[in-house]
């Protein structure tokens, strides 16, 4: 009896997929980001996303009082995804602060996986950009060294292709897709995040609609309202696309089941909502990169999302006054 008898509060779906299973997938989908950033930018990329990893779990095991440090795996998934926000060569500290930010402010306090309104991972970001920007920003990055594991990248510098007109023109859009070039260790490759996301479709982890709209806003609003300054108004648009962090959030971040709308036109209204603001602080705003507050910011209207976007019911009888 007590078999066949589950009781518990709605909404009511039965699956088979578990929270670990799920994000058991995310971390495979980003396996392909992993190599090329280790691949790139050697033991030190290892040494970044270890460190961020470990601090987000046993942040959570403490705050759980649990002893199994990996638990469901959401953990791991959001130490990761911050990692994938940093330079390779960033301090040690940097991404154990963040990621222990990202657990404690960006998720337990709200009551743990599945009540958080933020997505912890860009919560962490926000914050280490916030306090300790100049870690972040500038001609800070090291210059990818593919297949030198041990080599000292952090000798040669530069700024990522956001930074300015002169940084975009000397870099390729091939250079962008394949992934040498610097930035952010899950930013440099436009290859390696388009396998991780046809991995997560697969798997039906996510939902088009969100990327999908992020990912050609933002592609229009470079096309229209770029200047045209790389080449031409296509490549332009493309230029926006490939470079920074908007594959990476449209695919891993802006997609959050948690922090993002269910219902199919806020998806879209969503996707949209992250490419428009992403654009607006690129092309008219302080920052070169607005990846992260333009989530953050959707994040923030999900619940309105739902209300106004749930879908008409037919046949429902109205309550005469």
């Amino acid at each position: 009896m007590n078999d066949n008898l589950v009781i518990s509060s709605s909404p009511h779906i039965r699956t088979f997929q578990t929270v670990r299973g799920v994000m058991v997938d995310v971390l495979i989908a980003l396996g392909p980001v992993v190599a090329v950033s280790i691949l790139l930018f050697g033991y030190r990329a290892l040494l970044t996303m270890t460190v961020a990893m470990l601090a987000a779990m046993l942040a959570e095991a403490l705050w759980l009082h649990q002893w199994n440090i990996f638990g469901d795996g959401s953990a791991a998934v959001t130490g990761l995804l911050l990692a994938m926000t940093l330079p390779p060569d960033v301090a040690w500290w940097i991404p154990a602060i963040g990621s222990v930010t990202a657990i404690i402010i960006g998720k337990q306090v709200y009551g743990g996986i599945g009540n958080n309104i933020f997505n912890p991972a860009l919560v962490g970001r926000a914050v280490l950009v916030v306090s300790w920007g100049t870690h972040l920003v500038g001609p800070i990055w090291p210059v990818p060294k593919p297949f030198h594991f041990f080599a000292d990248i952090s000798a040669v510098t530069t700024a990522t292709p956001l930074a300015g007109e002169a940084e975009a023109l000397g870099t390729t859009l091939s250079q962008l897709f394949i992934g040498n070039t610097g930035g952010c260790l899950g930013e440099t490759s436009a290859m390696a995040l388009l396998l991780g996301g046809l991995w997560l479709l697969y798997k039906g982890h996510i939902d088009w609609r969100i990327p999908g709209a992020f990912i050609g806003t933002v592609w229009l609003m470079g096309t229209l309202f770029g200047g045209a300054f790389y080449n031409n108004s296509v490549t332009t648009g493309l230029f926006h696309l490939l470079a920074g962090g908007v594959l990476l959030g449209a695919i891993f971040m802006a997609t959050d089941m948690v922090t993002s709308p269910v219902t199919p036109w806020g998806k879209l209204i969503f996707g949209v909502g992250c490419g428009l603001i992403t654009m607006l602080i690129r092309l008219f705003g302080s920052y070169p990169e607005g990846v992260t507050f333009a989530i953050l910011t959707m994040n923030a209207l999900t619940p309105l999302l739902d209300k106004f976007t749930i879908p008409r019911k037919f046949g429902e009888v109205k309550q005469v006054a």
